[in-house]
């Protein structure tokens, strides 16, 4: 079945050679129509965002590839111009200028008569969703999906996919460099050198803590969690870990893994590896009691998600050394971060970066192509985040 095409009026930022003509000014979102002299004047710009742009802009197509209708996308985060020139003939784009985080009711406003939603970095609320009359698909360029209102989607039969499978070796690698950087104090190091204080060798400078050979303890093994182990076989490392049933036999042997309950995966770990989805059962599950359980000579590793653990309590057990550190991508309030944790110095703080390489974002483009396309054959995609929503 053939669409009705309607303009393409991508956003990027007016150049030089972008006629004033050319350009419709909207609060916070700027548009060139494909006449303009500037159209492809980005095309050196790297792919990543585009890979993200066609994945959307298929998915959806299978969403209304029962009906003529004209599409219109809205993207929560800019992306380069080449990114957008597969849409040059037939789609109405529209992508916000600001690179920051869109306010809920600034989304609703955005939502209003578009039926395709790319989220990066955003929130879908119920208050969008009810704007959102004409939404029929949201793709969203994370692994985790506690950014958008997932009852309120299934209540309305809006598919929702996310980029789950590519990101795993890239968020381990996050992972361990953290337990590196916490247990041998690098960030201390470099600091101390760049401070100029450096001036001769000493025999008890900035000592930390060995890695090799010590237990780790991951707590959730599922991609990411699996990862994690096999780079902590490397290392010589002991490999526990806990979630709600244990892995398969032979997940285990590949990655040199033990399972064990709750409370001894706390007790008997070096380094505790967190990698949980955030849900209702997994909020502040790591509070005061399983810090207490910990090693004094313990470490605490959180790329999952901030509200997984009791900052709170976490911050306590750190300043009274009830642990010895902690590595964190991810934080309750992010990107807000307690001044209580900037004033702590065992303690290594990364502003979740688990995502965050040139390979890995193409990967999570890739990823959605494969995703789109199963769909759009009439096919569940593998990583469809709502179950028993009509194809």
């Amino acid at each position: 079945m053939g669409f009705i095409p309607s303009p393409l009026r991508p956003i990027i930022s007016p150049k030089p050679s972008v006629h004033p003509e050319n350009v419709h000014a909207v609060p916070g979102r700027l548009f060139v129509s494909p006449s303009s002299p500037g159209a492809k004047s980005e095309s050196a710009l790297t792919r990543p965002p585009g890979c993200v742009i066609k994945c959307l802009v298929c998915l959806f197509i299978s969403t209304v590839r029962k009906e003529t209708v004209a599409a219109k996308i809205f993207v929560t985060r800019p992306v380069p111009r080449a990114a957008l020139d597969a849409l040059a003939a037939k789609y109405e784009l529209e992508v916000r200028s600001d690179d920051k985080p869109i306010k809920p009711d600034q989304l609703a406003s955005a939502c209003k008569d578009v039926e395709g939603l790319m989220v990066v970095g955003a929130r879908v609320t119920e208050e969008v969703l009810k704007a959102a009359k004409r939404l029929r698909a949201i793709s969203n360029t994370g692994v985790g999906y506690d950014n958008i209102d997932v009852a309120g989607c299934t209540s309305r039969k809006i598919p929702v996919t996310n980029t789950v499978g590519v990101l795993e070796e890239t968020t381990a690698d996050l992972a361990f460099g953290l337990l590196l950087a916490v247990a041998r104090r690098i960030v201390h190091g470099d600091r101390y050198i760049r401070d100029d204080r450096w001036h001769h060798w000493q025999w008890n400078l900035l000592q930390g803590f060995d890695v090799h050979h010590k237990t780790l303890g991951i707590y959730g093994f599922g991609k990411i969690g699996q990862a994690m182990a096999r780079r902590g076989r490397g290392f010589g490392m002991p490999v526990i870990y806990h979630q709600r049933r244990p892995a398969p036999a032979e997940i285990e042997r590949e990655c040199g893994a033990r399972f064990v309950d709750r409370e001894t995966l706390f007790r008997e770990s070096d380094f505790v590896s967190l990698h949980v989805p955030l849900t209702t059962t997994t909020d502040r599950t790591v509070a005061a009691k399983e810090l207490a359980l910990m090693k004094p000579s313990a470490f605490l590793i959180n790329t999952a998600r901030g509200d997984v653990v009791d900052e709170a309590a976490l911050i306590e057990a750190l300043k009274a050394k009830t642990i010895a550190g902690a590595g964190l991508d991810v934080y309750e309030a992010e990107p807000r971060i307690n001044p209580k944790l900037l004033a702590l110095d065992n303690v290594v703080l990364a502003p979740h970066l688990g995502s965050a390489t040139g390979e890995g974002r193409v990967a999570m483009g890739e990823k959605v192509v494969i995703n789109i396309k199963t769909y759009a054959d009439g096919h569940n995609p593998p990583d469809r985040v709502l179950i028993g929503v009509d194809v």
